[in-house]
């Protein structure tokens, strides 16, 4: 099914439901700051609990992680409609949310900044809200357009850490790899694709300028002292200058609509 049809397809499905009835439970961060822009955060009744943006949502009821998410604690929350992401939700969630007759859709996310717009072009055809995404789509185009982005001779490595027993490294084909590029720094590690645990020969061997965390991640390893008595981290030119960049997950991540505002910021710490 090509985007044209997926969109028109949305809008027949949604077009018997005014706005004042929806209920509307959504599964994703980026999903939920959109509904949140096209004026329909009253319509939310439940998020999983990557919905942090805007900090209102901390407000509705959570549902869990979108990727262990129950049917069970959905369904409690009488749903008229469930917006989640592709490859997030799994196939039996979704089939038990559709035997109860809850209209449940799973959207296409691509992280790059054409995804970003056709995942609100999505979002917007769900709840009928298409005249309204107009203009959030223009606003976003906007700031990608007014990003200087210089490019930065710097290779950066991120670490997703829950703790020193469980680091993993990114290679290629990740969002945040997307996000290191549009900052214009390059990725440290290109020998493999998505994630694979850290060893201190790889770390070593890669030896990035720059190695970035999650906010989260960094606080689990005991900030930048626990940082450098992971092994191998000290011995790489990051390491060295102590160049260390954390950032809030979902905002580095998500690929929503405050993607420019994340590829700025990450840019001016690459630069400082």
């Amino acid at each position: 099914m090509n985007k044209r049809i997926f969109l028109i397809t949305l809008l027949l499905i949604t077009a018997s439901l005014s706005q004042a009835q929806q209920r509307i439970v959504s599964l994703n961060g980026a999903v939920s700051e959109m509904l949140c822009a096209l004026g329909l955060e009253s319509a939310i009744v439940g998020v999983d609990v990557t919905s942090n943006y805007p900090a209102s949502l901390s407000q509705k009821t959570k549902v869990g992680h979108n990727r262990n998410i129950s049917a069970e604690g959905i369904l409690t929350l009488r749903p008229t409609l469930v917006l989640g992401v592709k490859d997030q939700i799994k196939p039996e969630v979704a089939e038990q949310l559709t035997a109860a007759h809850v209209t449940i859709l799973l959207l296409q996310q691509e992280y790059s900044v054409a995804g970003t717009r056709s995942l609100l072009q999505q979002v917007a055809a769900a709840t009928g809200t298409t005249e309204k995404a107009k203009q959030i789509e223009a606003d976003f185009n906007k700031q990608v357009q007014a990003l200087k982005i210089a490019p930065v001779k710097k290779k950066v490595l991120f670490i997703y850490a829950r703790g020193t027993g469980s680091m993993m490294v990114a290679g290629t084909g990740t969002p945040v790899e997307e996000m290191i590029q549009l900052a214009g720094a390059q990725n440290a590690v290109t020998e493999f694709k998505y994630y694979k645990q850290l060893s201190s020969e790889s770390l070593v061997a890669a030896n990035p300028d720059v190695i970035l965390l999650f906010d989260s991640g960094l606080q689990s390893l005991g900030s930048i002292d626990g940082l450098l008595k992971v092994p191998g981290v000290a011995q790489t030119t990051a390491g060295r200058n102590k160049k260390f960049i954390s950032m809030d997950g979902e905002f580095l991540s998500e690929f929503g609509l405050r993607l420019p505002q994340a590829v700025n910021e990450l840019n001016k710490k690459l630069n400082q």
